[in-house]
């Protein structure tokens, strides 16, 4: 098991020390140009994948990545992606799937969820429609399934009042992303589904 307190010292010690003028300018500032939506699986880290530096991303994760529709109602996952755009100003937007995603693992695979109430209700955000078909291999039904989920919940994303309004005013992008833990590599696509170069 990995020493929270000695990777602490290690930080406190090695790693801000040189990154102190960052560190200064954060303690004052904070602009991110990136809202990443990710899964909060462990082997995802949004910062590492992307070689960001503290302050380039805001971060939301969920079991996942998913994104409810937009609703009356406020929750957690509404209110950060409304704070990344109408307060800190973002100027992109990512949702970020990954393989082996055990969210989508369950889904695919119709997993007995009776035991674990609340995440069988939050599941109710993936799309049933978009599980693919029993026939296919169990593994590529994760994969299309993963996919297929960012594609949906960019869709769910564009309910949100400040996506769209920004989208339409020119000012925010929106990208899906698929990253294999195994290999390091990301597929981005737009939220058609057409896969597409990462934007700049």
């Amino acid at each position: 098991m990995h020493d929270l307190a000695a990777g602490v010292t290690h930080f406190q010690r090695d790693v801000f020390p040189v990154k102190a003028d960052l560190f200064a300018r954060l303690a004052t500032t904070h602009r991110p140009d990136t809202l990443f939506i990710g899964c909060s699986d462990a082997r995802v880290v949004p910062e590492l994948i992307t070689n960001s530096e503290p302050g380039d991303l805001f971060v939301i994760r969920t079991a996942g990545n998913l994104v409810p529709v937009h609703t009356r109602g406020a929750d957690g996952v509404a209110a950060s992606i409304e704070f990344a755009i109408a307060v800190l100003g973002v100027s992109r937007i990512v949702v970020c799937g990954h393989s082996g995603c055990g969210a989508m693992t369950a889904v695919a695979e119709r997993h007995d969820l009776s035991g674990t109430p609340a995440i069988a209700e939050w599941l109710g955000h993936v799309d049933a429609t978009d599980t693919p078909a029993t026939g296919a291999e169990p593994d590529d039904r994760v994969s299309m399934l993963v996919r297929s989920n960012v594609v949906a919940q960019l869709a769910n994303l564009s309910t949100h009042p400040s996506v769209s309004g920004a989208v339409d005013a020119g000012t925010v992008t929106v990208e899906g992303w698929v990253f294999d833990i195994g290999t390091g590599a990301v597929t981005v696509f737009d939220a058609a589904g057409s896969e597409a170069a990462p934007a700049a």
